[in-house]
């Protein structure tokens, strides 16, 4: 009988994985904030290898952070350097909170989970590591509550 149980538990474990991965999704990293607060100093780093210059992305920014967040937005600076050195820099209004102060994303508990859409449609064009850097820019030294920051990219359909 225990044999039985431990067999379905592991058959609903990979149904769940196998289901829940998204076959579209060739990047999807995030990294944690230590202690939640985002020093304007501390610049997150992705390395992306990019062997794909067919295929058009979307690019999305994660930011995930509690409750106590005091902010409705996050502005950041991302760098996008090429394998061949170009660089590409942005600002990038992120809005969190509704006008009516609720937050946006999806929530468990206390922690707020964003995907927010950054670059539509783009081809990477040439092969090789592309370097993804995110830094806060929030005027702010510390940027208090802010768990943590990723980058995924997804093959458009």
């Amino acid at each position: 009988m225990c044999i039985r149980k431990l067999y379905f538990i592991y058959c609903a474990l990979f149904l769940i994985v196998a289901y829940s991965c998204d076959r579209n999704c060739f990047f999807d990293e995030n990294k944690e904030i230590p202690g939640s607060v985002w020093n304007r100093n501390n610049i997150v780093t992705f390395k992306i290898p990019v062997t794909d210059t067919l295929s058009v992305n979307n690019v999305f920014i994660n930011i995930r952070h509690n409750g106590l967040y005091e902010k409705s937005n996050m502005y950041l600076f991302i760098n996008i350097i090429a394998p061949n050195g170009n660089k590409l820099r942005d600002t990038v209004n992120c809005i969190l909170a509704s006008d009516k102060g609720k937050w946006l994303g999806s929530g468990l508990g206390d922690i707020y989970s964003n995907q927010l859409l950054y670059k539509r449609d783009i081809t990477f064009p040439i092969s090789g590591n592309y370097t993804f850097e995110i830094e806060q820019a929030m005027r702010m030294d510390n940027l208090k509550n802010v768990e943590d920051i990723g980058i995924r990219i997804k093959k458009v359909k």
